[in-house]
C-alpha cells in the first residue's frame, strides 16, 4: 500500500513544472517538490524522500532513463516508485521504460485536471 504525500516532478520545462505543481498540489492534494534537471533530481530526491517521482524522459544533459538508473543507485531512492512522462508514447518506448522498472508512463502534454487520477491508477494501493 503506497500512501502518496509528497510527489517530485522532474522536468526541464518551466511551464510544465508550474502546471504540474498546480495539478499535483491543488487537484492531487500532494506536497510537490520540483527539479529542473537530472542532477537536481538526484540531490533533491535524496534530501526530500518523495513517495513518488514523475520523471521527464527528454532532458538536456542527463536524460530520464539515465536519471532513473542513478536514482536506483542511491539508497534513499532505490525503491521510490517512478513514473516516466513523455510526448513519445509509442508501445516499444513504454515497454522499455516498464522493463527498466518504472510504474508506468504518462503522456505529455498532460491534462492538469486528470493528472492525479492517472497517477493514482498507476500507483499500487
Amino acid at each position: 500500500m503506497t500512501t502518496l504525500r509528497k510527489v517530485m516532478l522532474v522536468d526541464d520545462e518551466e511551464d510544465i513544472r508550474a502546471i504540474g505543481k498546480l495539478s499535483l498540489g491543488r487537484v492531487g492534494g500532494w506536497e510537490t517538490v520540483l527539479a529542473a534537471s537530472g542532477n537536481e533530481a538526484l540531490t533533491k530526491a535524496a534530501a526530500e524522500k518523495p513517495d513518488l517521482i514523475l520523471l521527464d524522459v527528454m532532458m538536456p544533459g542527463m536524460d530520464g532513463p539515465t536519471t532513473f538508473a542513478k536514482l536506483r543507485e542511491q539508497p534513499a531512492t532505490a525503491a521510490t516508485p517512478i513514473i516516466f512522462m513523455t510526448a513519445k508514447v509509442q508501445k516499444q518506448e513504454v515497454a522499455r521504460y516498464l522493463e527498466l522498472g518504472a510504474l508506468g508512463v504518462i503522456g505529455k502534454p498532460f491534462d492538469p485536471m486528470t493528472l492525479p487520477q492517472e497517477i493514482r491508477k498507476l500507483v499500487p494501493g
